[in-house]
């Protein structure tokens, strides 16, 4: 079932202001908890998360900053 343009929006919401958060805490505990790597390793893992936490949300942000295309115009 596709989400419509309004759950789109409200659930990036959701996922920036709260699941982001949660997500880069658990990254740090997660790190520290195993010991502090190298610093370029250190550098090289927060840039491969990064980009690994949007990858499950992309069909979630993928045109939430358009005008809403069921809009009557």
């Amino acid at each position: 079932m596709a989400l419509s343009y309004k759950a789109r929006r409200r659930w990036s919401l959701v996922i920036l202001l709260v699941g982001l958060p949660v997500y880069v805490v658990v990254c740090v505990s997660v790190i520290n908890w195993l010991g502090r790597p190298p610093l370029w390793v250190e550098f090289l893992v927060y840039v491969v998360l990064g980009f690994l936490w949007a990858l499950p949300f992309k069909f979630i942000f993928r045109g939430v900053g358009q005008p809403d295309p069921d809009e009557k115009g």
